[in-house]
């Protein structure tokens, strides 16, 4: 399993877009191909459905002891809920 770091701001962060950090967790530990996506600089993308079904991204990157700190994730828009499902066809 991966390691997290979580504190009071990506917290609060997901919060705001009523996600749970534990859903983020699974998101990101049950990824699989194509996912992780690299976007940007140091940053990865992750879509995926949390234990209740919710279809996630999570956007995270790795500290110097490759702990994952996520500071983004929301529930997926319509649009991106069906460019997701064919990705995993």
């Amino acid at each position: 399993m991966n390691r997290f770091r979580w504190n009071h701001w990506n917290i609060e962060h997901l919060a705001e877009h009523r996600v749970a950090p534990g859903d983020a967790e699974h998101v990101v530990n049950l990824a699989r191909r194509p996912y992780p996506r690299q976007i940007e600089d140091e940053k990865f993308y992750i879509a995926g459905q949390s234990p209740d079904g919710t279809y996630l991204q999570v956007i995270y990157v790795l500290d110097a002891d490759d702990v994952i700190y996520v500071i983004h994730a929301r529930p997926l828009t319509d649009r991106e809920k069906r460019i997701y499902r064919r990705s995993k066809r």
